[in-house]
């Protein structure tokens, strides 16, 4: 395994723009060890429904041109019954199989395989072999950093092999998007299971596992903290970034190939929807260590959570603008579409901007200026579960003194432009900024909470500092 133990001597020092502060036993942080009825009502709810849901948005696509209330309507009055609307959706194919197995083992080689060369020659991009962030456990996991660089291959090779050499239609992922469906739903299952089964049976780190007697808990949350196999797959890494977020962009590459092939031509507000979505993408992937500091590797254990929605929900919903704009070609006015792209523009910047200040601090040790002036922060420290003291700073300048978890309201801005550039015919596409405003926001709180178990008083202190959550004078 690529980690190391902290030594039990020195104390440790780091810093962390949104991090918080007081000296916690062994579980004062990550997931919880006890389940209140809320929680695992929330669980069990997703367990069951998540993925109906994600059925219910492709099937509404793709047997009522996107209309929610279509297959509603249609069992209501009588029109169909369930049996028929199953009847005509498409089952899992040898070929959507074969694809989806290629792209998966494609993924799993460019990220083992393939050392990063990106940061030697990409000033500014930091790759390669890097540490993560001091686990519950006291132990600092290495990383190879390569998303980059597997995004890139990717691209190119489906631009030279799809478009250079017609090896095959640049329509294709949509032309088998039910049946890779299937497949996706497999993996995520698939790795889930393996994952808490590896859990109890052979951990990479006993003393990074959580139980809570709950079974459905433990499946959903995970019990591993940083499941691995060998020195360098880490099955949080890996699933967070490959295989969902690199298809991102091929998916929509793929709709709007389709769009062309269906309509004669891609509409701006098609175009709209990759750009914006590309530049999201590319930022993941430019920032992946940086990703390393964050709350889904700082914090989340892997399970169903993270296996099953990075193969399935993510993919899937989060390309809904494309899907939609594939059946409904909407053209954009030019103050419409100039407005738009000035809106997601606007959120990126502000969602880069604000997490740019928090890594320069941490970077730096707060030797630096941030909006042209010394910045500020409140001094916390925290114990892990070998006994080690460790001391945090956190931020109150910038951006992170305006509200605790400033850079949502930019990812926020982003998430609604995309969703405007699908004009108001329909809700489906509507649902991205739904879910990222429940998301965020559940975010914020649910992060909160392991602050404040984890920091205690220096938290309160933090909070007194920044009051408002994500929107100043608001929440």
């Amino acid at each position: 395994m690529a980690a190391k133990s902290q030594p039990s001597a020195p104390k440790t020092k780091s810093l962390d723009g949104v991090t918080h502060g007081r000296t916690t036993s062994q579980g004062q942080w990550g997931r919880a060890w006890e389940v209140d009825w809320f929680s695992l009502a929330s669980v069990i709810f997703l367990l069951l429904f998540a993925p109906f849901i994600v059925y219910y948005f492709i099937m509404a696509c793709d047997q009522y041109s996107c209309a929610l209330t279509g297959p509603v309507v249609d069992v209501a009055t009588g029109r169909a019954q369930l049996s028929d609307i199953w009847a005509k959706t498409p089952p899992i194919t040898r070929k959507a199989a074969q694809l989806y197995t290629f792209w998966v083992t494609f993924q799993v080689l460019l990220y083992t395989c393939l050392p990063d060369f990106c940061h030697k020659f990409l000033p500014g991009y930091v790759g390669g072999v890097q540490e993560g962030a001091v686990t519950p456990a006291g132990i600092v996991n290495k990383y190879q950093i390569n998303g980059l660089q597997a995004w890139l291959v990717t691209h190119l090779l489906w631009f030279v092999t799809a478009h250079l050499l017609s090896w095959f239609s640049p329509t294709i992922i949509f032309d088998n998007w039910i049946p890779l469906l299937w497949c996706a739903n497999i993996l995520g299952y698939t790795v889930s299971t393996f994952a808490m089964v590896k859990g109890y049976l052979f951990p990479t780190s006993a003393r990074d596992r959580k139980f809570t007697g709950n079974f459905f808990y433990n499946y959903m949350m995970g019990i591993e903290f940083n499941p691995r196999i060998g020195e360098w797959f880490d099955f949080k890494l890996f699933f967070n970034g490959r295989p969902g977020i690199v298809a991102w962009t091929l998916i929509n590459l793929s709709f709007a190939a389709k769009q062309r092939e269906l309509h004669g031509h891609v509409t701006n507000s098609m175009v709209l929807v990759n750009i914006l979505q590309a530049i999201y993408v590319l930022d993941f992937f430019w920032n992946e260590t940086w990703y390393l500091k964050t709350i889904d590797i700082c914090h989340d254990h892997f399970g169903w959570y993270l296996g099953w929605g990075d193969c399935v929900w993510l993919p899937y919903l989060y390309t809904l603008q494309g899907l939609y704009l594939v059946y409904h070609p909407v053209e954009l006015s030019t103050p419409h579409a100039v407005g738009i792209l000035l809106l997601g523009l606007v959120g990126y910047y502000v969602f880069r901007v604000a997490n740019h200040q928090k890594d320069l601090f941490r970077r730096t040790d707060g030797r630096c200026l941030i909006w042209g002036r010394k910045p500020k922060a409140i001094e916390c420290s925290y114990a892990s579960a070998d006994g080690q003291r460790h001391h945090s700073k956190l931020l109150v300048s910038g951006f992170w003194g305006v509200a605790r978890h400033f850079n949502y309201v930019g990812d926020l801005m982003g998430s609604l432009a995309y969703c405007l550039a699908c004009g108001g015919g329909h809700l489906l596409p509507y649902f991205y900024i739904i879910y990222m405003a429940i998301l965020l926001t559940h975010r914020c709180l649910r992060d909160e909470h392991r602050c404040a178990s984890k920091y205690g008083r220096d938290w309160e202190r933090y909070t007194a500092a920044v009051p408002y959550r994500l929107l100043p004078g608001i929440f």
